[in-house]
C-alpha cells in the first residue's frame, strides 16, 4: 500500500481494504466538470451551425407538448450520447457541476427530453435525417474528408416505437 502524498499532480493508490455495500459519486464542487472533452464536441457543432439548422429543419408543431425549443433540446441529447448516455435519465449527468458553462448550453431535464422525444413521429424522424444529412456535407465542405485515403462511412440505425 502506498501512503497518500499531498503534493499537487501527484497521484497515488491507495489499498481499499472492504467493499462498500453503496457508493454514491457527488460532484460537491461548482467548478468540476466529468465531461470536459464535450467542449470539442460544442465547439463543432456552433462551427457547423447545428441549432440554427435543427431550427430550420425540424418542425415539431405549435402547441405540441415538448416542442418549445427543439433545437437546445436536441444538443442536450446529443450532448448526453456523446458522453456516454444510453437512456433519458443519463442526461442528468450533464446537470453536474460546471458542465453547462464549459459546453455553453442549457442542459435539459431528463424528463424534459422524455417529452421532447414523446413528440416525434416517423416524419420528424425524417427531419432528422435531413439535419444529419446537411451536418455531414457542411463537414466536408469545413475540411472533414479524408484526402485520397480509402474510408468507410457507415451509419446504421434502427427507429422502433417505445411505450
Amino acid at each position: 500500500m502506498l501512503k497518500p502524498t499531498s503534493q499537487p499532480g501527484v497521484t497515488c493508490q491507495v489499498q481499499v481494504s472492504h467493499t462498500p455495500h453503496h457508493l454514491d459519486i457527488v460532484f460537491d464542487d461548482r467548478n468540476l466538470v466529468a465531461h470536459a472533452g464535450l467542449a470539442l464536441t460544442s465547439e463543432l457543432a456552433a462551427r457547423l451551425e447545428v441549432r440554427k439548422l435543427i431550427r430550420e429543419r425540424l418542425h415539431l408543431g405549435h402547441g405540441v407538448p415538448g416542442a418549445a425549443h427543439a433545437d437546445l433540446k436536441a444538443m442536450t441529447l446529443i450532448s448526453a450520447l456523446l458522453a456516454g448516455a444510453d437512456c433519458i435519465d443519463d442526461v442528468d449527468l450533464l446537470r453536474s457541476g460546471a458542465t453547462e458553462q464549459v459546453i455553453g448550453q442549457w442542459v435539459a431535464a431528463p424528463s424534459t427530453i422524455g417529452t421532447f422525444l414523446r413528440a416525434f413521429t416517423w416524419g420528424h424522424a425524417r427531419q432528422l435525417d435531413a439535419v444529419s444529412g446537411e451536418l455531414l456535407a457542411r463537414a466536408w465542405n469545413a475540411g472533414a474528408v479524408p484526402g485520397d485515403a480509402p474510408f468507410t462511412f457507415d451509419i446504421d440505425s434502427t427507429i422502433c416505437g417505445v411505450s
